[in-house]
Parts: C-alpha cells; structure tokens; sequence
C-alpha cells in the first residue's frame, strides 16, 4: 500500500497525512522520524488499517502481532481487487491453485461434497477445485473479493468474514454449525503469522477424514533463530515446516504431503514455501 485511501470513523485527513509523511521520511532514510509519524498514525486509527505495526515490526522497532490487522488485509485487497490476478498471476507468477489441485488430486482426490474456501480472494482456488468438488463455499475480509468471487459462479455460498472467526463463530440461519469435507487456505497463512488457531478450528470444522489443504511460505532453518515464524523483509509470515507439522498433529492431522513449492516471485526472486496435504483423524 503506497497511499491510504480508505472511508472509516476517524479523521481520514489526519491519517493519510501522517501515514504518507512516514513514508517519505523512510525512503529519505530519516528511520526515527519516520517511525514516530507511523505512530502517529497508529494513535489516529488503532484498527491500522494500513499495516503500521506490521511496517514497524519489519523495521525493527516493534513487536510483530500474531497476525495481520484484519482492517489492513480488507483495505489492501478491497484496493487491488480489481487488478488482483494481473499482479498476481500475470506479474508475480503465483499458480498455487493449481498445484493444490494436482495435490489433491495425487493425496487425497475426493470427490469432496462439501468444501470451504478460507481467503477465497477472486475465486483463483474454487475454479481450479471445481471438478472435484461438489459445492464450495468461500469467505474473504475483502468485499470487492467477494464481489468478484461472486461473478465466477463457482461458490455455492460467499461470505465476507476473517477466516479463523467465520470457522470458530459460523452458524446457518437455523443455528446449526455446518461441517466441511475439505478446507483450503492458499495464501493465507502468510497474513496469520500463528497458526494454531485456524488449525484447531479447521480441525473442529472438518467431518470425520476431512482434508486440510494450504499453502505457507518459508524461509531457511537459519532464519527463524529457532522461532516457529517470522516476518519477512517482504512483510509478510513465514512459517518453519517443523511448526507446521507438528501444530497439525497436535490437532489430529496427518500429513499426507508436506511439498516444496515456489509460492510466487517477489522482485524477481522465487519465494519459497510448502503446500500441505493433512487429514483430520
């Protein structure tokens, strides 16, 4: 997010001004007064809907949250939703989807009745998923997303929602608590940073032999200086295969497929990672 352009309950003018000053000030190299106009802005709106803890914690002069504050990732991608799968796919090469599908297809190959598409963005991982399931559902933080996602066709049911709440907290109108026979999550992980949460409540939301298909990104073993995650130059979480794993089994999964993948290109540079095939029980 280069400029904050975003309708919310609190002084827009005061923020853009102070969030677009942090800016200058840090690509003119003055960190300590770029670092306190960030937090000026933080005071202005404590929602960070334009990611200043995740800005500061990459510059070293903050801790990083556990996850993204969902008002940044909805304001991000509300923003470029309109230009999402041109960066993504045309600029950034990500074709996650797709290997999900080949995964599936080789790990656990359904057909799957009933499927949840957690951060279902434009609906990239619904039409690559579409022969072998029979009715998906996805959720996104992003309105537009969903906009999008909804002019596919492909989701029986769309919801604007953060993924790990809508697991923990969704009910249908007659109070029932659907189940799912699988879950996926691309590119979600690296906005949660902690995972425990989504996989406990993947692993609550799954019927009996459920599959839990996702995507991470990673960095060396070196790197995560024996942390489970971390953020990134890029801003965004990586998560050590081994925390992975064992979070999954501490949950009832077993790993079906932990693969090496290359997630996208980031300044021309292959971002590694891993797409994980689990199975609930």
């Amino acid at each position: 997010m280069d400029d904050f352009e975003e309708e919310a309950g609190f002084d827009e003018e005061a923020l853009a001004e102070a969030y677009n000053r942090g800016l200058q000030l840090e690509r003119d190299g003055d960190v300590p007064a770029a670092v306190a106009a960030y937090r000026e802005a933080l005071k202005i709106d404590p929602a960070d809907h334009c990611g200043i803890t995740i800005r500061l914690a990459a510059m070293g002069r903050g801790e990083a949250p556990e996850k993204m504050p969902d008002a940044y990732v909805a304001t991000l991608f509300d923003q470029h939703a309109d230009d999402f799968e041109e960066i993504l796919v045309d600029q950034l090469g990500y074709c996650v989807p797709l290997l999900l599908h080949d995964a599936l297809r080789a790990h656990a190959p359904g057909p799957h009745p009933r499927a949840l598409d957690l951060g279902c963005g434009t609906g990239l991982s619904g039409l690559a998923l579409s022969d072998i399931c029979d009715a998906m559902t996805g959720v996104d933080l992003s309105e537009r997303m969903v906009e999008i996602a909804f002019d596919r066709g492909v989701y029986a049911d769309l919801y604007t929602g953060e993924a790990v709440e809508f697991l923990q907290e969704f009910e249908e109108e007659d109070d029932s608590r659907p189940s799912w026979d699988l879950i996926v999550a691309t590119d979600v992980f690296p906005y949660l940073g902690a995972i425990e949460a989504i996989v406990a409540a993947a692993a609550d939301r799954l019927n009996a032999g459920g599959v839990f298909a996702f995507s991470t990104e990673t960095l060396d073993a070196a790197s995560f200086a024996g942390k489970p995650y971390i953020l990134g130059d890029s801003r965004r979480y990586a998560q050590s295969g081994g925390y992975v794993r064992s979070t999954l089994e501490a949950h009832g999964f077993t790993v079906l497929a932990m693969d090496d993948i290359t997630v996208r290109a980031e300044k021309g540079v292959p971002v590694p990672g891993h797409l994980v095939i689990a199975r609930k029980g």
